[in-house]
Formats: structure tokens, C-alpha cells, sequence
């Protein structure tokens, strides 16, 4: 009885031993649990900033894209209206009362015919994008006539075949 009493305290203090060590063990492997989740949660967080810098970034590119072409078209209208500008001076001189009348008339009604001008080619643009199995525009008072026979003497506008009073912008791809 001694000796089994020896051996089940020796059997007791090996599984206390082993116990002790399976306890340390099983801290260790927590420890590294912990250490293992809080690296996954900061690469998370390094992935989201990642992709909302890329997102940041491309919508700032993007911007700026804008911005250039932007830019171009304003550059191109300059171009236009300066193109205007001399196609009016050759063809629709100013009257010949002196030359600093002549500048003042030249710059102000210039500028208010080449608006009204592009307001009516506008509306002709926006009507044929918006509705283009329609593509008329109705010519009222407001609009005047100078400028609609201008459009329509330079090929730019066409009449309806049966309404006079309509127009529509000429079909170029034709």
C-alpha cells in the first residue's frame, strides 16, 4: 500500500508538473493569439487608408483631368470666337465713323452678337442631343432674324421642309 502510495504521489506531482507546464504553454500560444489578431487589425486598417488614398488619389486626378479639359474648352472657345471675330470683320464691317467709335462699336457689339449668336447655336446643339428624332427648334420674335439668316446662309442651320418658323443644326456626319 506504501508503494502504491509513493507511485500515485509521484503519478500526482508528474501530471502538476505537466499541468504547469500545459498552463504556461497555453499562455504562450494566447499571447500569441493576441499578438496575431492585433497585427491583422493594423494591417486592416493599412489596407482601408491604402485604398481610400487610392480612391482620394484618382478622384484628385480625376479633378484634375477635369480641370484640363476644362482649360482646353476654354481655350478652344477663345479660339473660336476669335475665328468669329475675323469671319465678322470681313464680312459684317463695323460702320466707318472713326476709329476709336469704330473700337467701342466693334469690342460691345461684337461681344453681344457672338452671345447671342452662340445662344441660338446652343439651344440648335442642346435640342438636337436631347431629342434627336426631333431635332427643331421653333424661331420666334426673340430670336433676330440677322442671326438666323446668318446661320442658315452659312450652312450651319436648315429649315423644316414644311414650317418655315422651325430650324434645325445641319447634320455634318452626312
Amino acid at each position: 500500500l506504501q508503494k502504491v502510495k509513493n507511485d500515485l504521489e509521484m503519478m500526482l506531482s508528474t501530471v502538476w508538473s505537466k499541468n504547469k507546464q500545459l498552463e504556461e504553454d497555453l499562455k504562450r500560444e494566447q499571447q500569441w493569439y493576441e499578438e496575431q489578431k492585433q497585427m491583422l487589425e493594423t494591417l486592416n486598417k493599412m489596407e482601408e487608408e491604402a485604398n481610400t488614398k487610392a480612391e482620394h488619389s484618382s478622384t484628385i486626378r480625376e479633378l484634375n483631368e477635369l480641370k484640363n479639359k476644362v482649360l482646353k474648352l476654354k481655350m478652344y472657345k477663345k479660339e473660336l470666337l476669335s475665328a468669329l471675330g475675323e469671319f465678322l470683320d470681313e464680312h459684317f464691317p463695323p460702320p466707318e465713323e472713326g476709329e476709336n467709335i469704330k473700337k467701342k462699336i466693334k469690342s460691345s457689339c461684337f461681344v453681344n452678337f457672338l452671345n447671342l449668336i452662340l445662344l441660338v447655336f446652343q439651344m440648335l446643339i442642346n435640342t438636337l442631343m436631347t431629342t434627336p428624332h426631333e431635332p427643331y427648334i421653333t424661331v420666334n420674335e426673340s430670336f433676330w432674324p440677322p442671326y438666323i439668316e446668318l446661320l442658315l446662309r452659312c450652312g450651319m442651320a436648315l429649315r423644316h421642309p414644311e414650317d418655315p418658323n422651325r430650324m434645325r443644326l445641319q447634320a455634318y456626319h452626312k
